[in-house]
Formats: C-alpha cells, structure tokens, sequence
C-alpha cells in the first residue's frame, strides 16, 4: 500500500479540525486529486481539496457545529468551501454523472469511492489519500502512470472526453506538466479525434485552459504538438505560421532577463504581429478590456519596437516590456527590461504657464511648443527639469526666429 510521505501540510490545524469534525460520528473523509499527486512527486501543495460520501447538508451541519464557517461554492454540484484556522479546504459529496452533453454534467450523489473515482478524467487525478494514516486508495493505475509519467484517462477515453470536451486542452496540460514519454496512445488519438467538439465550449473556459497551458514553465513542446494535432485550427484559427520561432525567441529571451513567465505575453507570439488581429481574439477569448487592450498593444509592437521607456509612454510599462521580450538578440531584450525595471513614466516637467511666463501669448503657440518640448524631451530619455527649461528657451528662441 502506498502512503504519503510525512509533510507539513497533512498536520495543518485548519485541515485537522475539519478533518475531526467530518469523520465524527462514524462519517469518513479522505484528501483528492492534486494535493496527494503532487506530494507523491515531491512537488509543492498549494490546494488541498477533500471527498467526502456525506451529503452537503450534513457537512455543513457538522462543521457548523464545530465553529467552521461553510461557503456554499457549489453546493449543486455537492461542493462547499470551509474556512478553518484561516486555510480554506473545497469538500465535495462523493458523486457518480447521471447525464453529460459535454459541457456540463447531471450527477447524483453516492457512497461509493471507486464510482467517484470513475468519473474523474486521468487516473493521476483519481487518487484518494486517508489524512490521518496517508494510506493512498488507487482504483486506477494512477500511482503507476505516475511513476511512468504517463497521463492517461481513467476507462475509455473517448467516453471521458464527451463527458467534458474541455478534458481535451486539460491533457495537453497535463501531459505538458506529467508527461516524461510519448502521449498516450488511446488517450491522444481520442483528443484528437474529438478536437471539433471544442467549439461547443464556452469561450471563457476555453481562454482559462488555454492560459494556463501557455502559463507552464516550457510551453513549447506542447504547442508544437497541438498545432500538429489540428487543435488550433479549431480553438485560435488565427495561429502565426512561424508561431515556433516567436515562442522560442521569447522563452530565450524571458530567462536572459529574468523574467517571470506571463501566459498573455506568450499568447501574442501565437499570433501574427498585428494588434487588429491580437484583439479579435481577445475578445472572442472573452478576455477583458485590459487584457485585450495589453495582447494588442504587444503583438503590434513586437516586431521592431522603439526605445524601450519611449514605447512606454505610448502603451505602459507592462506592454513595451513585453514587446522588448520579442526582441531577436537577449542582450538588447534584457537592457530594455532592465531600463524600465523599477522605473515609472514621469510626468513633463513644463506647462504652459510656464511657456506663456517666458513671454509666448496665450494661445495655439504655447501647445505646439509644449508638444516640440515633449518629443524632445521623450527623445533625450526625459531630462530633469533644470534640461526641460533649456528645451523651452530653445524652441521659444527657435519660434522668434
């Protein structure tokens, strides 16, 4: 039998007390999913989800009664939150699906660990750990592909994926994450077999999965295979040809700067260098005005932006970085991120009562100066003030002439 390795997060007092008052009582309840395959690998723990076969209402009551506070999250679905000791803990009803379209799915709830399992998607993710004795239930060979590295979905695969079409981007996620071999035989034909059938998501979940794919560490590989698998053809049609070359230039480039990955900065290097294009999709994706405003502002910059803190004061810090990042040589992608690291667009220093004390009227001469002045002082990589009044008696000497 397997069992976790001691860790910290097992002995956790919001997790312990949640734990007590569930299994009071003769009620049982054991930690699900990510939490105990990440802690077989040896990775961090950041979401500590648990299972339980007592129905919500009888959740609720119990940690109520023990001075939990209790969210209903998605309670139709058999999911609450609990807040104890300030962690929160997502407690879900053992379930089994009664109907699925693919989008969504009808379930009732159950007693039984394995069906619950049944219908989870890979069997990594179907794993059940006991929090006091960590004894790790497996009903599927997930320990196994664990160890193999292999993501594979739990029974048939095509089944799985018409119960859910989004568990289509979620393995390549997961491959991408999991993966050490070939993908899956059966797993990867059914994907790609079933890849039209992305169309009947909503655009949001597919923008989230998305995201967080172009989020991992090294995307690349991953991209690769999806592009070669007709998967962008059918989720982002707009996909640049030479989308290759741009993801790679850019992870180059993220590491010789330093630079934490950012999944929106990789979407632009999917897509042509044209920022029209970069918000069709940002808004198809249901992204937000900030978002879609940032992906235009960098696919149309990216090809051959100007000085890094100049380009800033036209689209922001953020997005002039991000364009600097597709720069073909690091060493100059790298000085721009430097130049606007810790730096924040100043204001000019000058207005026009200012121009109009050094004797110009009132009126239409004192913006064009001030407009002269700007984009001299912009040029000079914004001068400080004493810099700024020579400018002024420049272009008003220059203006008498």
């Amino acid at each position: 039998m397997t069992t976790l390795p001691d860790t910290d997060w097992l002995r956790a007092p919001g997790l312990r007390r949640i734990v007590a008052a569930l299994r009071a009582d003769g009620g049982a309840v054991k930690i699900v999913g990510g939490a105990v395959r990440d802690t077989l690998l040896g990775l961090a723990v950041t979401d500590i989800d648990l299972a339980t076969p007592l129905v919500p209402q009888d959740v609720t009551r119990r940690l109520e009664a023990a001075d939990i506070k209790v969210i209903p999250t998605g309670i139709a679905h058999g999911t609450v939150t609990a807040i104890a000791s300030g962690e929160r803990h997502e407690i879900t009803t053992l379930r089994h699906d009664v109907a699925t379209d693919g989008r969504r799915a009808t379930i009732a709830f159950a007693d039984d660990w394995r069906a619950d399992a049944a219908r989870r998607d890979f069997t990594i993710n179907a794993l059940y750990a006991d929090p006091d004795s960590g004894a790790v239930a497996d009903y599927f060979g997930g320990i196994a592909d664990l160890e193999a590295g292999c993501v594979r979905f739990i029974g048939d695969a095509a089944t799985r994926i018409a119960e859910d079409h989004l568990r289509i981007l979620r393995f390549y996620r997961f491959a991408a994450r999991f993966g050490r071999s070939e993908l899956e035989a059966e797993s990867h034909a059914a994907v790609i077999a079933a890849r039209q059938s992305l169309k009947s998501l909503s655009r949001e979940r597919v923008a989230d999965e998305l995201l967080k794919i172009l989020s991992l560490p090294d995307p690349r590989e991953i991209a690769a295979q999806m592009a070669a698998d007709g998967i962008f053809a059918v989720i982002l049609p707009e996909l640049d040809g030479g989308f290759a070359v741009a993801l790679d230039r850019l992870l180059i480039n993220e590491a010789a700067a330093v630079v934490e990955p950012a999944a929106l900065r990789r979407l632009a290097a999917l897509l042509p260098a044209d920022a029209a294009t970069a918000e069709q999709v940002a808004s198809r994706l249901r992204l937000s005005t900030r978002q879609r405003k940032h992906l235009g502002a960098v696919a149309g910059h990216r090809g051959a932006p100007r000085p890094a803190r100049r380009l800033a004061r036209d689209i922001g810090i953020e997005a002039a970085r991000d364009a600097w990042l597709f720069a073909a040589a690091s060493a100059e992608a790298r000085a721009a991120v430097e130049a606007l690291r810790g730096w924040d667009i100043p204001m000019l220093p000058i207005k026009g009562g200012d121009i109009i004390a050094r004797g110009v009227t009132a009126g239409p001469e004192v913006a064009r100066i001030l407009r002269e002045i700007e984009a001299q002082w912009v040029a000079e990589d914004y001068p400080d003030a004493a810099r700024v009044g020579e400018l002024a008696d420049q272009m008003i000497g220059r203006s008498s002439d």
